[in-house]
């Protein structure tokens, strides 16, 4: 008797490595942001360039203390280097709905028709790129 391959259980991501890439991409972010190179920050932090290199290449994940330190020398708060997407996008959103107008005018858009809603948006978003008057071309 003859046996197929034997299933083998899916792998499940270890949260911690999850964890380290989330920083290792907010770091790096926010360093060519900054426009620093790992040089620089490494220098700012008192540490290796490598170390630097293995954060933001996921192959070292930094302690507490460190994160800590990267913060300070990014100039940056902690909770940011650990944030991902959907939580900077959750800051943002709160951010806008805390001034009293753009608060109200979110308020309403539930109301409106697809079109409508899609028009507003898109004029806001021109105004707040300082794009009055101008025609967007698709």
């Amino acid at each position: 008797m003859r046996l197929g391959p034997v299933p083998v259980a899916p792998y499940a991501a270890d949260p911690s490595t999850e964890a380290g890439l989330k920083v290792a991409g907010q770091v790096k972010e926010i360093r060519r942001a900054r426009h620093l190179s790992q040089r620089q920050l490494a220098g700012r932090m008192q540490v290796p360039r490598t170390y630097i290199s293995k954060i933001e290449n996921g192959k070292a994940i930094p302690t507490l203390g460190s994160l800590a330190r990267l913060a300070a020398a990014l100039g940056v708060d902690v909770r940011q280097l650990v944030q991902d997407a959907r939580s900077r996008r959750d800051d943002e959103v709160a951010a806008v709905l805390a001034d009293p107008l753009l608060g109200e005018i979110a308020a309403l858009l539930d109301r409106l028709d697809p079109l409508h809603r899609s028009l507003i948006l898109g004029s806001a978003r021109d105004m707040a790129l300082g794009q009055h008057g101008q025609r967007r071309t698709a």
